[in-house]
């Protein structure tokens, strides 16, 4: 990450997150989502008409650098997956340093910075705003010598307003479900300011619309300095994501940052136990082990923290997206996933809840608890599940046993807990995640994946992690 800014403008095309591919718009609609996104984003010239060819040298460049950008397959061409990304909610400022709105290096010369809210969101109660700003500004005080004290009158280092419209500042705001907020880099003046658009709704706890907090949160970062990462889990990463404020840690990639421009908190004892910032997964780390993989109508989905891979057929890359970017009230972290063609769900089980999908809804009446399989009141977690799709019986992974559910009768199968080693003969170690595929039953125990055929669970291969998950 470095260290110049650039005007944030958070961008909400879609507001509910990510759901499935959007189907792709009509030619001409493309072209103009393509155009108006690299005008504003990656510098493409606006020329006229009579230049046809030169336009579509210059479109096919900034295609690449975009595809580059977001880790897309590099064409230069405006297929479906490139336009999808265009379409997702996002930053307006480019993300291409040389295309920058504010060129140059920027940070605060001190670390004693004031701030002050100049007026309130009838959204909110004054005591809600209060504290999701003081929160925000409290994520980046947290691991950096930086102070924030607030006065209620004069001018402040950070000002903090809501406003409306034409503003005053050369960046005027859209109205509803437009650009969320902008914030300016540290330098005289506007420099540090942020600004909330308010004609949207800003919430304090809800995971529906805009929480205040992660908006705050991640404008003060431009406050202070930052741009954009291209790390997905970072806070700073371009599009509004919800996440669970109560449960809000600095992901690694931003104190990465920050900290590359003022340095670590000079008050924390580096010999107190702390929780170690968030780390996004990646799938070139030999030491990956997966908390739960199951299908989904054809995808695959790999689950890590707080994190989920979606796999489709034919594709060699995986996306990777937050949990509570698709569904809020999911967990993080949870244990194991099964797919059930017989009621065309998915179960993500954590504890003893389990949770539902259909589809990428979370299925209404859930979570239930996990009791719903007839298991043992003993059995409190499990490591793993799989699913037969020919007989329909659940294999229920608990340390070295493995408990069989008949889903069709609704019951646990006589003569278990067989021991895990019995039923897959040739199975070393814990088994941390499992899902049947293509005739195949696939065991993960850290890294390894154990193959089996899943009609008589004969060993054939140990693969690693990226057999289905590349680098």
């Amino acid at each position: 990450m470095k260290s110049y800014y650039k005007l944030c403008v958070l961008i909400t095309l879609v507001v509910s997150g990510y759901t499935s591919p959007i189907a792709p718009p009509a030619d001409e609609d493309r072209e103009n989502i393509a155009e108006n996104y690299l005008n504003r984003l990656y510098g493409l010239p606006k020329q006229s008409s009579s230049d046809t060819e030169r336009r579509s040298s210059a479109m096919s460049l900034r295609l690449k650098e975009m595809q580059q950008f977001f880790g897309l397959k590099v064409t230069g061409k405006l297929n479906d997956e490139t336009v999808e990304v265009m379409k997702k909610p996002r930053c307006g400022v480019p993300d291409i340093a040389a295309y920058s709105t504010f060129a140059g290096d920027y940070k605060w010369k001190k670390h004693d910075l004031t701030y002050r809210i100049e007026n309130y969101t009838p959204d909110m109660s004054v005591a809600e705003v209060d504290d999701s700003i003081k929160k925000a500004l409290q994520v980046w005080a947290d691991v950096t010598p930086l102070r924030f004290t607030r006065i209620y009158s004069g001018t402040a280092d950070i000002m903090i307003s809501f406003v409306v419209g034409d503003h005053r500042d050369g960046y005027p705001f859209d109205g509803p479900n437009g650009f969320l907020a902008h914030a300016f880099p540290p330098y005289e003046g506007l420099g540090g300011d942020a600004h909330f658009d308010d004609d949207e709704t800003f919430l304090y706890r809800s995971p529906e619309g805009y929480n205040l907090f992660l908006v705050a949160a991640h404008e003060f970062g431009h406050s202070l300095g930052l741009e954009h990462s291209q790390d997905r889990g970072a806070l700073m990463y371009p599009t509004y994501v919800y996440r669970d404020v109560d449960t809000f840690s600095l992901p690694q990639d931003d104190v990465n940052g920050i900290q590359s421009l003022y340095g670590p908190n000079p008050d924390v004892n580096p010999d107190d136990a702390k929780p170690t910032p968030p780390v996004t997964p990646n799938t070139c780390d030999p030491k990956l082990v997966l908390d739960a993989v199951t299908m989904l109508r054809g995808e695959i989905m790999f689950f890590k923290g707080s994190f989920f891979w979606r796999s489709y057929p034919l594709s060699t890359t995986a996306e990777l997206h937050l949990i509570k970017s698709f569904w809020p009230e999911i967990p993080d972290y949870i244990d194991a996933a099964f797919e059930s063609p017989l009621q065309d769900k998915v179960f993500l089980i954590k504890g003893q809840k389990v949770w539902a999908l259909y589809g990428y809804d979370v299925a209404q009446g859930y979570p239930q608890s996990l009791s719903m399989f007839r298991l043992p009141k003993k059995v409190k977690k499990i490591d793993a599940v799989l699913y037969d799709e020919t007989s329909h019986k659940i294999q229920f992974f608990v340390e070295s046993q493995i408990y069989s559910y008949d889903e069709e009768q609704r019951k646990m199968e006589k003569g278990y807990p067989k021991p895990v080693e019995v039923v897959f003969p040739g199975m070393t170690g814990k088994v941390t995640a499992a899902f049947q595929y293509k005739g195949f039953n696939y065991l993960f125990s850290g890294s390894k994946v154990f193959e089996f055929g899943s009609y008589n669970n004969k060993l054939f291969r140990v693969l690693n992690n990226n057999y289905f998950l590349p680098c």
